[in-house]
């Protein structure tokens, strides 16, 4: 919805004191501009993931003129008890019943107008992926902003339920601080349902009467005060479901028996390595078409600059660098990172990716963590920032921090450019599968010996699976661009600048120093003591490492400089060597110094353990 929406205008950004993220972005409606906000995705207002957390306090403390509440019309009952919490929080809600086409094929038929006098609130049925009933949404959350109404919903729990919440509400009333954000009966509710954060900023008295009020629900319903809560919304929630539709025969859908069929304990697993392989062949063979062309474009740029310049001087020095820093950019890195990015954007827009969180469950328990966890390690494949930052979806610390390792030894795309760039431009694309494969496993033991220190046990895998989608052109569009922003924006001008000081650097004789002190490392792995430099390059951007050796060797030729084991070990030491910067600042936001300290070692003792095995391979 967001990106159909917003598009390519929309800016990431980060909740205050917090790496959790969302989007906003301005657009213009019937000539008025609004600012649109996505929030982290939630089912409750009572937090348990800092994600939630993070979107529950954005609710409560922020001024917001309207909240478009999106819900899968589909499965409509368990969608309404984030509606029922909203309305009770006394704010303009908007009920988006999105992706109505899969309902009807469900045989489910909503009645919006019915469902809208129970709420109170408005309701419009919408099919985003087609755009069908968008417009009409925004139109009446404008109207909504504009002309905010007095909530009217007359919804309530069972009698003896709403004594207990009306005695205590009433006598929050005049005991409330504006710590409390809440109208009295939602925070009466969230009370008796046990809400940590709110009973942490309770006053000693408030949690002597909550405490009483409790007592007295689960007496009068003989089980937990905060299960008879949840029991209630779920009941009202199917009460609502009942009232407002209608249920007849589904229709048959072909994708049911595809799904059997990709999630299959065999053939699911058959399908994925198909795909990975069909995937990453695509990529490569788009990437190893364009690089020598583009890379000859350049190589004359270059001959007719030193042709003007000079052979020799800093004039030519300083253009060869910048030259160099955009035909990395332009012929080594984007060629890779392009059909990369559109393919996952694809992937994620089928549907398929939660798909492979599903087949990968039994793997993650295997080694010792919840099977949410692989989805921040599938988020690695794009960039591991948000992959680090995704972690947050689970609720152990251990599971986050280890969860946080493992992303980190995720090949990023920008990894991925250096492995296709160059392992499978000069050796073939078996030799790139095969560290992709290799990279499992080293993500596997980690995630086994880590596990193994810190013992803990990990609960099954819930997780929400969409329908599968045909992917639209122009969200798939938009999100490669909003990816791709980030290298042409942020990636790029540092590599240039690399780039030119790299060329300064050789120009002055600064390199040697450093290449001379990490000569016995260098050394160690077998290659040219020039790539020194490179290795520290690459810790700003990965990308940079290649680019920086070809620039370091004097030549895009690397294999007429360079070995194949050569080649091979200085690929298998960046897919694993410390994080980049922007890496490492997200783990220091999640994990803290010492714990991304120990993160980098261990991935620098792993990096060059495994550079020495392949150092040995008879290539």
């Amino acid at each position: 919805m967001f990106n159909s929406v917003a598009g390519y205008r929309s800016i990431t950004a980060n909740f205050p004191g917090v790496t959790v993220h969302y989007t906003r972005s301005r657009i213009q409606f019937h000539g008025e501009i609004a600012e649109l906000i996505d929030l982290p995705g939630t089912y409750s207002l009572t937090a348990s993931t800092p994600a939630e957390s993070a979107t529950r306090d954005f609710l409560l403390q922020e001024e917001i003129d309207a909240v478009i509440n999106i819900i899968d019309a589909s499965v409509l009952s368990r969608s309404l008890e984030l509606t029922l919490q909203l309305v009770e929080l006394g704010l303009p809600v908007v009920v988006c019943l999105n992706m109505m086409d899969e309902a009807h094929r469900k045989g489910i038929h909503i009645d919006s107008e019915e469902l809208a006098g129970e709420l109170g609130v408005p309701v419009v049925g919408t099919v985003a992926a087609e755009g069908v009933g968008v417009h009409e949404l925004f139109q009446t959350a404008l109207h909504l902003a504009s002309n905010p109404p007095v909530p009217v919903c007359g919804l309530r729990y069972h009698c003896d339920t709403e004594t207990v919440i009306a005695d205590l509400s009433a006598w929050l009333e005049p005991n409330l601080t504006d710590q409390h954000c809440l109208p009295p009966r939602l925070l009466a509710i969230k009370l008796l349902e046990g809400d940590e954060h709110l009973r942490g900023m309770a006053s000693a008295a408030t949690r002597e009467r909550t405490s009483a009020a409790r007592q007295e629900l689960a007496e009068a319903r003989g089980r937990p005060a905060e299960d008879v809560i949840e029991s209630e919304r779920h009941a009202l929630s199917m009460q609502l479901f009942e009232s407002c539709a209608r249920v007849t025969h589904a229709v048959k859908d072909p994708r049911e028996h595809l799904d059997l069929l990709l999630t299959h304990r065999v053939w699911g697993y058959l399908f994925l390595v198909g795909m990975l392989a069909v995937f990453f062949g695509l990529v490569y063979g788009v990437g190893s078409l364009l690089e020598p062309l583009i890379l000859r474009l350049f190589d004359q740029i270059a001959s007719a600059a030193a042709t003007w310049l000079g052979a020799t001087g800093l004039a030519l020095t300083i253009v060869t660098g910048l030259l160099q820093g955009l035909s990395g950019g332009v012929a080594i890195v984007l060629p890779y990172l392009l059909p990369f990015l559109i393919g996952m954007a694809i992937l994620e827009d089928v549907g398929y990716l939660p798909r492979v969180a599903y087949l990968m469950d039994s793997l993650m328990h295997r080694i010792g963590l919840h099977g949410v966890a692989i989805v921040p390690a599938i988020l690695g494949y794009g960039c591991n920032v948000p992959a680090v930052m995704a972690t947050r979806i689970l609720t152990s610390a251990r599971d986050r921090f280890i969860a946080a390792v493992i992303s980190t030894l995720v090949p990023c795309s920008a990894r991925m450019t250096v492995i296709f760039g160059l392992v499978a431009f000069y050796l073939g694309p078996l030799w790139a599968m095969l560290i992709y494969a290799l990279n499992i496993v080293v993500v596997a033991c980690s995630g086994k010996l880590l596990s193994t220190i810190m013992p803990e046990s990990s609960p099954g895998l819930i997780l929400e699976v969409p329908p599968y989608h045909l992917p639209k052109a122009q969200v798939v569009l938009s999100k490669t661009w909003l990816r791709l922003r980030e290298f042409i924006v942020v990636a790029w001008p540092v590599l240039i600048a690399g780039s030119v000081l790299l060329s300064l650097a050789e120009h002055y004789r600064w390199d040697t120093v450093v290449n001379h002190t990490l000569a016995p490392f260098t050394t160690l792995l077998g290659l040219p003591t020039v790539v020194g430099t490179t290795l520290i390059f690459g810790i700003l951007r990965k990308e940079l490492s290649m680019i920086m050796l070809i620039q370091a060797l004097g030549t895009p030729n690397v294999l007429s400089v360079m070995t194949a084991s050569q080649i091979v070990v200085f690929t298998l030491f960046v897919t694993f060597y410390i994080p980049c910067v922007a890496t490492l600042a997200a783990l220091v936001k999640e994990t803290g110094w010492k714990l991304t300290a120990a993160v980098a070692a261990y991935s620098l003792l792993a990096a060059t353990l495994i550079a020495l095995a392949g150092r040995a391979l008879p290539i």
